[in-house]
């Protein structure tokens, strides 16, 4: 799969958070962080390896209605949302390991996580 960015290829992104199964890890990032564009090419690489999620890169000057509520003090933050629910949101340390050993661990039928976010994954679909 790719790494989806807002506002480019609607339709595969759309059709993409349409399935079911779909999980959506989102990592919100700017143009001018250096770590932040080291971390795309790891993060590209493990959305191809993992094809059963919904990858983004959202750029939060770009995207400041994503992030509702919440502000970004560290790159990356990441979001991971199931179903409607939020699995995780925080700052990650920018090691691709640390996300791939999220995703494995995370419970679909956990506890969401409370945040100040909207529903990421319905905007993203409505662009």
């Amino acid at each position: 799969m790719p790494l989806h960015v807002p506002g480019s290829d609607i339709p595969t992104l759309r059709a993409a958070l349409a399935r079911s199964d779909a999980w959506l890890v989102a990592c919100f990032c700017a143009a001018w962080c250096d770590t932040c564009q080291q971390y795309r090419s790891k993060l590209l690489e493990l959305a191809r390896a993992r094809p059963g999620h919904t990858f983004a890169w959202i750029d939060i000057e770009d995207h400041p209605d994503l992030l509702g509520e919440e502000d970004v003090e560290n790159f990356p933050t990441l979001l991971v949302q199931a179903h409607g629910k939020v699995l995780f949101y925080g700052p990650m340390l920018p090691h691709i390991g640390h996300l791939e050993r999220l995703l494995d661990s995370l419970d679909p039928q956990g506890r969401p996580v409370a945040t100040g976010l909207p529903d990421v994954a319905r905007l993203l679909a409505a662009a």
